[in-house]
């Protein structure tokens, strides 16, 4: 099936939960295109719904995977990673999805996004980075740039940022990628080979907050945020642009790591058995 074909095949009313509409997304927010992109590669690749589960934190991202129609899991501050780990430890066949932000899995949640790289289970972690904690007020996050401003850093914030992808890769994910709301296509592209991969997959979807972090950064209105983008992203994994002036520092789009790793969900079962096998059960 050609591109177009699956683009007209395709209907995201039929994934969600319509009785919980209208959604909470303020106008401009780029949730909601990162929700209709994993929506969309779950309908390319066929996948059950009934053996789909989205698992998600707090905040703006924590509230995007109950508009879904499928087996969905709200939990814990920074904790979706940890809950998603038991859940594919105990049900392998299912597809385990998790939405978290930035400040959710990088800040109280950043140490279980270690472990999650590092054990290498088979589940898909995206991020969604809009650089702010927006549902709280607009407080500083790990990923807020250097010099802006939030409800917690009026002067603008004096810490640098990092990078969540290397941060990743370095902690053993054996997919990394990253895209931008802007790319639709692309982003859902990318989800698709993210849930392909035998082993953790670790997305960052750069996603704006228009309401907070663009206003209090006189960033504009949506329209120019979003745009703004391919000036700040490099496509091709090729990050050696010049600075430009909404992110400090353009970031490379698409995928950027991908690593043969024992995944950890087989290893675990494999050593189950021999040790049932040594007890002769």
């Amino acid at each position: 099936m050609n591109e177009i074909a699956r683009i007209t095949d395709f209907d995201v009313k039929d994934y969600l939960r319509l009785h919980l509409m209208p959604h909470f997304m303020c106008p401009g927010c780029g949730h909601g295109i990162a929700l209709r992109s994993l929506l969309w590669a779950v309908h390319d690749l066929g996948i059950d719904r009934n053996r789909l589960a989205i698992v998600s934190g707090i905040g703006c991202s924590g509230r995007v995977g109950a508009y879904i129609d499928a087996n969905t899991y709200h939990t814990t501050h920074g904790r979706p990673l940890a809950f998603a780990t038991g859940l594919k430890l105990a049900r392998p066949d299912l597809t385990v999805v998790v939405i978290a932000g930035d400040g959710d899995c990088l800040a109280i949640g950043g140490n279980h996004l270690i472990h999650a790289c590092r054990r290498n289970l088979d589940l898909t972690c995206l991020m969604l980075n809009n650089e702010i904690y927006g549902m709280t007020g607009g407080q500083v996050s790990p990923t807020t740039a250097a010099t802006r401003v939030t409800s917690t850093t009026p002067s603008g914030n004096a810490e640098p940022t990092f990078d969540a992808c290397k941060l990743a890769d370095a902690a053993g994910a054996s997919f990394v990628g990253r895209e931008v709301t802007r790319q639709a296509p692309a982003l859902k592209n990318l989800i698709k080979s993210a849930i392909e991969h035998d082993g953790f997959s670790f997305v960052e979807v750069m996603t704006d907050c228009t309401e907070i972090y663009g206003r209090k950064n006189d960033l504009g209105e949506s329209p120019e945020m979003i745009l703004s983008q391919k000036c700040d992203m490099v496509p091709d994994g090729l990050g050696n642009a010049p600075d430009q002036p909404f992110r400090p520092n353009p970031m490379a789009t698409g995928i950027l790591a991908r690593h043969a790793r024992p995944e950890y969900g087989r290893t675990y079962r494999d050593r189950a058995a021999d040790l049932r096998a040594e007890k002769g059960r």
